[in-house]
């Protein structure tokens, strides 16, 4: 039977945050209106209970896992939200306190998450861009037979799209910058790894 966690921990599926008209108007932060939704969207990371790291999740749905009581900060940042009644502190790192099993097998196939196993880097020119300025590209075309797969996407900007058309990497005469690969649990934590060197709260639940 479904927790309602999965959305936020397990790594076989996206990681979806609640809809703004469930969670929105209880959650405010007290810095200044401008600076509110990049301080909801901030990473956090999720630890089992073991203290195993397993997931990153934003604010706002480490926020709801905190007022549900299924997790507690583990760590935390200055800046203050409204929830409710309660001031809290964004959290920076959270535990839940019931074990989760976290099974060994790759996330849900979307966008989303070939973008983020690719970190929102154009597989063609190199370069990082935001989500909505970025597309998918089948390196072996559709129209050729191939699929739509984690071995046969990634992220790719919408230059380098059209460049490339509807010939493979080698006909347009560019090169992939590394083979698109399936987005297991290895690939998450090596993730985790890498967003920890911005925030040393993370450090020691990700380097031992």
């Amino acid at each position: 039977m479904s927790s309602g966690l999965e959305d936020g921990i397990t790594p076989g599926r996206d990681a979806v945050l609640p809809a703004p008209h469930k969670f929105g108007k209880r959650l405010q932060t007290s810095s200044p209106v401008h600076r509110k939704p990049a301080i909801m969207q901030e990473p956090v990371l999720v630890l089992n209970a073991t203290f195993e790291p397993i997931n990153v999740t934003a604010v706002r749905r480490a926020m709801v896992l905190l007022l549900k009581g299924v997790a507690q900060a583990e760590e935390t940042n200055p800046t203050e939200v409204h929830a409710t009644s309660r001031t809290m502190k964004v959290p920076s790192v959270i535990r839940l306190l019931a074990y989760r099993h976290i099974p060994q097998q790759t996330r849900a196939l979307s966008r989303k998450n070939i973008l983020l196993r690719d970190r929102n880097t154009c597989q063609f020119c190199g370069n990082i861009f935001p989500t909505a300025e970025l597309t998918l590209d089948h390196v072996v075309p559709r129209s050729r037979g191939g699929r739509s797969s984690w071995e046969n996407l990634v992220a790719c900007c919408y230059q380098c799209n059209n460049r490339k058309g509807d010939r493979t990497p080698e006909e347009a005469g560019i090169k992939l910058a590394r083979r698109p690969r399936p987005f297991t649990l290895y690939t998450s934590r090596q993730l985790m790894r890498l967003l920890g060197y911005r925030d040393e709260k993370w450090r020691k639940y990700l380097f031992y």
